[in-house]
Formats: C-alpha cells, sequence, structure tokens
C-alpha cells in the first residue's frame, strides 16, 4: 500500500529524518525515577531583599543552552521589573548543563544565602541539585517538565503530560467522544504520554478502545499504520490519541493515516503536543480538525510581545517559565510572611498568574496548569474551548 510515495510523502519523510533527534530535547523526558524527601522551607525576612538562586545552562560549550540560559535570564528580570512592594536579589549561577556542576552551584548558591532555587532546566541537573539541598530545607522550582523527580522539595514548572492529558480527555468526554485509541512511540517520553492518557480516560467518562505503540523510527512509524488502522476499527474508536510531535511522527501519521482510512471528518484526532510549532505543521492536510492544547493564547501573546520590546528578540519556547517562577515567588514573598518559600505556601490552592495563565503547584511537585483547546482549521488554530480563568472551572 506504501510502496508508492508521493511528492508530499517525500516532504514529510525528510522532515522526521531531519527533526527525530530533537524529540527528547523538546520535552524534557529522560531520566530514571528518583525518590526525593525534604524540608518545608527557611524562614526570610519579606522586609529585606529576598536572595533567589537563578541556576542556567551556560556555560556548557553549546550554543542552544546559551540561547536557553538569556531567555530564561531574561524573563527572569521581565517579572522582577512587574513586581510591586518586592525586592528580589536575583543571583545567577551557572550549570554547564551538567547534574554534578548543578549540584556544586546549587550548594554555593545556598551558602551565598539563597532561600529558594528557580532552575535547572535539565531534569538530571534538576535532581541532582534537589537530593543536594534536601537536608537543607531548601526548595526547588525546576524548569524540567519530567514528573519522575516530583516530589520533595522539587517542583517542575514545565507543562506536564498527565496536565495536557486530562485537559484533554475532558473536553472530549464533555463533546460525545466515548471510546479512545492511544498511540505512543516506544521509548520514555512516548511511554510516558501514554500512561497519562490512559490515566485521564480512566478519570473520565470514556472507554480505553486500545493502545498501539510504534518504533521510534521511520521504519517504524510506516509498520504501525496498518496496526493503529486495524485496532481503531475493531476497539470502535471515535478519536485517536497521538503522543507523536512535530519533531517526530506527526507529520508521517498526518498523511498515512488517513490515506489508510481513518478520516479526520469522522475519526477525532488529538494530540498530546502542540501541533503549531513550527507553524508549518499547520499546512499539512491530516491534522486539519485535530485538538490540542496551549496556554491562554491572549496572555502568551502580551508576554511574547513584552519580552520583544525589552529585549528586541523572541523568547525561547521555554523562557516564560522563569517569570512563572519569579512571579510565584513574589506573590507569595508580597503577603509580607516569614513562611512565604515553604511548601505550604507555595503550593497553596488559589495558584498563581503566569505567563501563559493561571498555575498552580501540588504537593507532589508536580503543577496544574489552566489550558486552552484549540482545533487546526484552515491552517489556522482557533480556540474551541478558552483556558480557565481560575482554578474549579472547565478542564479542572
Amino acid at each position: 500500500m506504501f510502496a508508492i510515495i508521493n511528492p508530499t510523502r517525500k516532504v514529510v519523510t525528510r522532515v522526521f529524518a531531519q527533526t527525530i533527534a530533537l524529540f527528547s530535547f523538546l520535552t524534557l523526558i529522560a531520566c530514571e525515577p528518583v525518590s526525593l524527601a525534604g524540608g518545608g522551607g527557611p524562614s526570610i525576612n519579606t522586609g529585606a531583599p529576598v536572595p533567589v538562586a537563578l541556576l542556567l545552562p551556560r556555560g556548557s560549550g553549546n550554543a542552544n543552552d546559551d540561547a536557553l540560559a538569556k531567555s530564561l535570564e531574561n524573563a527572569a528580570r521581565l517579572a522582577i521589573a512587574d513586581l510591586e512592594g518586592v525586592n528580589i536579589d536575583l543571583r545567577v549561577y551557572g550549570t554547564a548543563g551538567n547534574a554534578a556542576q548543578a549540584q556544586t552551584s546549587a550548594l554555593q548558591a545556598v551558602s551565598d544565602g539563597a532561600k529558594i532555587i528557580l532552575g535547572p532546566v535539565y531534569a538530571d541537573n534538576a535532581n541532582a541539585v534537589g537530593l543536594a539541598l534536601a537536608s537543607k530545607g531548601i526548595n526547588v522550582l525546576s524548569f524540567s517538565n519530567n514528573t519522575a523527580i516530583a516530589g520533595g522539595n522539587v517542583f517542575v514548572l514545565g507543562p506536564t503530560f498527565q496536565n495536557t492529558a486530562d485537559r484533554l480527555v475532558s473536553y472530549a468526554a464533555k463533546n460525545g467522544k466515548k471510546r479512545i485509541l492511544v498511540v505512543h512511540s516506544q521509548n520514555v517520553a512516548g511511554q510516558a504520554g501514554a500512561q497519562a492518557i490512559q490515566t485521564a480516560i480512566a478519570k473520565n467518562n470514556v472507554a480505553n478502545a486500545g493502545v498501539v505503540n510504534y518504533e521510534f523510527s521511520q521504519n517504524g512509524v510506516f509498520s504501525a499504520v496498518s496496526k493503529i488502522t486495524s485496532a481503531a476499527r475493531s476497539g470502535n474508536a471515535d478519536t485517536v490519541f497521538l503522543t507523536s510531535n512535530t519533531a517526530g511522527a506527526l507529520p508521517l501519521f498526518s498523511q498515512l493515516l488517513p490515506e489508510s482510512g481513518l478520516n479526520p471528518a469522522t475519526t477525532q484526532y488529538i494530540g498530546l503536543t502542540r501541533w503549531d510549532i513550527p507553524a508549518q505543521t499547520l499546512d499539512l492536510p491530516g491534522v486539519q480538525g485535530g485538538w490540542f492544547a496551549m496556554p491562554d493564547p491572549t496572555k502568551t501573546a502580551q508576554f511574547r510581545a513584552r519580552y520583544q520590546a525589552a529585549y528586541g528578540d523572541v523568547p525561547h519556547p521555554i523562557g516564560g517559565l522563569a517569570y512563572d517562577g519569579i512571579a510565584a515567588i513574589g506573590a507569595l514573598v508580597k503577603a509580607g510572611k516569614s513562611d512565604a518559600l515553604t511548601t505550604a505556601a507555595l503550593t497553596q490552592s488559589a495558584g498563581f498568574q503566569g505567563v501563559g495563565g493561571i498555575f498552580r503547584l501540588r504537593k507532589d511537585g508536580t503543577n496544574e496548569r489552566g489550558l486552552a483547546v484549540v482545533s487546526v482549521q484552515d491552517k489556522k488554530v482557533v480556540m474551541i474551548d478558552p483556558a480557565p480563568r481560575g482554578f474549579g472551572g472547565a478542564g479542572f
């Protein structure tokens, strides 16, 4: 069936080959589970500048790390400028993107007086920092989205698979979708994504129509198409939920699955990842009508515009996490309580306002973010369910 490669397929095949290596970086999921234990947090003097350590992946010799570090620091300083009545003493330390150096830098930061750690980026770095500081009662707001390292004194600020899956499955259930087929790659990210989707399915009034996994390679994708089609039909699936992203298998699946008979007009496609990055993905015929989740587009655009006006460049896709961390710290410190940076304070249920809307930290170290559900229509992103403005609303 797939012996003849049409011109479009040649294009998406090339895109898949060129971008496959980016997958693990974009998801920031790649470390073994580690259990952590930590204290509640330090006592602070809110009437004096509050020392906050920012751990960034600078010094690795990698240009991408340096660009990311710059964006995170810029966003943090933009957040500090927005605070009213709060004085943050931001101290920046390099990690070289290395766990051992991250740990050393964190210990130095605490020795210098830091009351909380913002960062680092990579999961193994954040895990090492959390372990080193657990006995010192210092909390860590990492930029990772790897929930395997969350808990104790380590929080992840990055958007999690579970949060996204919960939002999308809940929306699907409310809109008549009854049977969801899960499709995932046979790697750490794919397996974690599939687990998140299945957990979300179990929490909502929908049925699991089956699970199909595939080898994370071009041949693996081609081989999986007939299995996915067969599983969808035998399981009477009305929805196919894909964990793949545009740096992985999505360009191929978006073409091959409709060709195999899973028509997007009758089968709802849902993505666990952003389908608008890069923007060219929106041009693919197979993603038209598909759903995915994203932070509040209006607030995200406002942050992007303010960042660009201040620094003459656009922020890194995860640069806003540094703004969120400072915003949370600032909101708590402004209350004037000495326990502002304890675990109990950080996990207060009301949450915080970030660059992409509301978010809150959970006691298990993960986070919950208010997400919008969007659809690809006529090669454009169209809002079909707005992000909630407070917790307890849509999607929560």
